[in-house]
């Protein structure tokens, strides 16, 4: 193998380069990305970037001296516009194009905005990349009263972050409930609660909205009529998977690409990793940093060689921070409606919500201010260990005895 071409330049894209290096490959790495900066950690950008806390230059997942030394070529800012499976060529935005032995995938995804004016509407933000962040970041001072539209993980660390700025925030969620896709009804609950005490207004099942431009305010409709005005509008309505590529190239697809354990694509010369990748267990792509992660690493590793190759198995994590909330997910809330909750009641803000199959073993965990508990489940998961709702549900029993 003497050239491998990597499309995106994420977290998938920087640890599947790195590892390639680790691993001794010592043949030509070429990055295309259409983002001018590389290998950044995204989870800052709605919190400490946004609020001026971290300079967006120092959000890389490695050192400059340690990117150098993957000796990378890097084509950037620019786009893959078409990958010829036959010939292995991947064309790129410029009208040049580039040979590869091994191709990977890693296109992630970006904000969706569900109607397409609303885009060249002034003071309306999304927010996935640095330019995203930073262009909300500058508008700030002229923000007194923001309206967020989607209940999900980014609205809500924006509403967090805005309200520490003392802004004035309105949350609509078209949906009954927060985070719905991702949490259960518990976990939806807190979220809720803790939204409330911190003065976000939360707006459930709002109907159609539409936006209007009108008197330096954006005016939002609900159902065909006027409701409020806004100096701004964040939409945070879900993510779109950047799977076209794939698509037109005659790929395996589904909601993302599909990928088996070793995170190849229907071409054995093909790859594909982090958000774009449907998760190869559960069926649907999992939008994390610890998946990209993994994923990155299993990709590099198996274009290396079946004596390298070790299957992807990780259980998914993710986390969030809202306020004095550090909230972390183990698992995914799939089939929660024959498991027992039990709830680790340790404080106001600190709790831990344990899913567990009619056997003991633990399917899902929501943990708030708790990350002890984090670890230790992941070994219980792992273990496939048998538990006890009465022992991890006292906050007075110390769960790290339970190997």
């Amino acid at each position: 193998m003497e050239r491998v071409v990597i499309i995106g330049g994420g977290q998938a894209s920087a640890w599947a380069a790195y590892t390639l290096r680790e691993e001794g490959f010592e043949g030509e790495i070429a990055v295309i990305s259409d983002e001018s900066q590389l290998f950044y950690e995204r989870p800052p950008l709605s919190k400490q970037v946004l609020l001026g806390e971290m300079d967006h230059q120092n959000l890389h997942f490695f050192p400059p001296e340690k990117i150098a030394a993957l000796n990378l070529i890097l084509y950037a800012p620019l786009s893959a516009t078409k990958i010829d499976r036959d010939k292995q060529v991947v064309t790129l935005s410029d009208g040049s194009s580039l040979l590869y032995d091994k191709l990977l995938i890693a296109t992630g995804s970006q904000a969706r905005v569900p109607v397409d004016a609303w885009r060249s509407l002034p003071n309306l933000f999304t927010l996935r990349t640095v330019e995203d962040s930073l262009a909300l970041q500058r508008a700030l001072p002229s923000i007194k009263s923001l309206a967020i539209i989607g209940g999900g993980w980014i609205g809500l660390e924006i509403a967090s972050s805005l309200r520490k700025q003392g802004c004035a925030v309105t949350l609509l969620e078209l949906g009954e409930r927060l985070c719905a896709r991702s949490v259960s009804v518990e976990v939806s609950d807190f979220i809720e609660s803790i939204h409330h005490e911190e003065g976000v207004e939360l707006c459930f099942e709002c109907g159609l909205l539409d936006i209007v431009a009108e008197d330096g305010k954006l005016t939002l409709l609900r159902d065909g009529k006027k409701w409020r005005s806004f100096d701004a509008i964040v939409v945070g309505a879900g993510a779109h998977i950047n799977k076209e590529l794939a698509v037109e190239a005659g790929l395996e697809t589904r909601d993302g690409i599909v990928v088996d354990h070793y995170c190849q694509t229907s071409d054995p010369h093909i790859y594909a990793a982090g958000d774009v990748a449907i998760h190869p267990d559960l069926g649907f792509s999992i939008q994390s940093w610890a998946n990209a992660q993994h994923q990155g690493v299993i990709a590099a590793k198996a274009m290396l060689g079946e004596e390298r190759a070790t299957p992807y198995r990780e259980t998914p994590w993710l986390w969030s921070d809202q306020y004095d909330c550090n909230i972390q997910i183990l698992g995914t809330p799939v089939g929660l409606d024959v498991t027992e909750v039990v709830v680790r009641d340790s404080g106001p803000r600190q709790k831990s919500f344990f899913y567990l199959t009619p056997e003991g073993r633990l399917q899902y965990l929501v943990s708030i201010n708790d990350a002890r508990v984090v670890q230790i489940a992941k070994r219980w998961i792992k273990a496939d260990r048998v538990l006890k709702a009465i022992e991890i549900g006292d906050p007075a029993f110390n769960v790290m005895t339970l190997r």
